[in-house]
This record gives C-alpha cells, structure tokens and sequence, in this order.
C-alpha cells in the first residue's frame, strides 16, 4: 500500500476518536514515503481554513473537502479524485472511515476499507496493511505540535454518526 485516505469527523476528531494515536501512524507513514490524505465531506468556504491548514505535510499530503470538490462520499468520484492527487490508483489506497457505507463505496473502486469504531483496531489493522513495526508507530520527529494541529478543527460534513 502506498497511499493512506483518511474521514476527519468521527476518524480524527470526535467521539470515540484518538487523533495522537492517529496521527503518530500518519507521521510513521509520512516518513517511510507513504502518501496521506484527508477526504471530508465537510462544505468547504472560509470556515474550513484550519482543516485545510492540515495539507501540505503539516498533517497530510492533500486534503480534498467536498464544498471545494463538489463531490461528497459516497460517490466513487471522490475516491478517485483523492488517488489522483496523491498521485496514486484507488488499490494502492487504505481508506478509513466510521461510517461503513462510506468504507464500502472506496473497497467497491478497488481501495482497502478499513471501519473506524475503536482506534485501537484501527491503529493495529493499519500496522499489519502497512506493514509497520513497533519501532516505526513512533515516529522519529516529535508529534505534539501536529496533533495539537487536529485539536479545535472541525468537520462540517457528516460527523460521527456511526452506521
């Protein structure tokens, strides 16, 4: 797997979220040259700033929001859309997200779903997809400043409302 796609409601922010854990997989990733991303469905406009503040390597490679995009999960427009911009075909992806219809509609363009209901699962079933070791769950450069990056944003779209 080269790619890793990412829901910010319900994923990294929200109930039942842990975004130190999260984002401690995505640094370790990062560094071993997997491509990262957030898709939301969030509206985009001026009020998603500080999400989108999260691309470009301070959190994530890319983030796609539908309000920006005009298209919303679970169209597999946008699945593809986010490959494309991570420079990546939708197989070479894992996408997480809470809400299982969303998860169905990225394995059904050919991504590897995983279904966020614990982070502790999901942080252990991105370790055995990305082959990652204990060593590489921790990354080399200091996370806290990152992490505080995902503390106070908000996603506008479909929140955590678990399916």
């Amino acid at each position: 797997m080269r790619g890793l796609v990412l829901d910010f409601g319900g994923v990294l922010s929200g109930p039942g979220t842990d975004a130190h854990a999260l984002v401690e997989v995505v640094a370790a990733l990062r560094e071993r040259g997997v491509r990262t991303a957030i898709l939301s469905n969030d509206p985009g406009g001026p009020g998603a700033d500080r999400l989108r503040e999260l691309g470009g390597g301070r959190l994530v490679d890319e983030v796609v929001l539908s309000g920006d995009v005009g298209l919303a999960k679970p169209d597999p427009r946008s699945y593809r859309l986010v490959a494309q911009r991570l420079g990546l075909e939708p197989a070479q992806c894992v996408f997480v997200d809470d809400l299982v219809s969303n998860v169905r509609a990225a394995a059904a363009v050919g991504m590897v779903g995983v279904h966020h209901e614990r982070p502790d699962v999901v942080v252990a079933e991105l370790a055995v997809l990305f082959e990652l070791s204990a060593d590489d769950e921790v990354p080399a450069t200091p996370v806290p400043a990152t992490s505080a990056a995902v503390d106070g944003v908000t996603d506008r779209g479909e929140g955590d409302t678990r399916r």
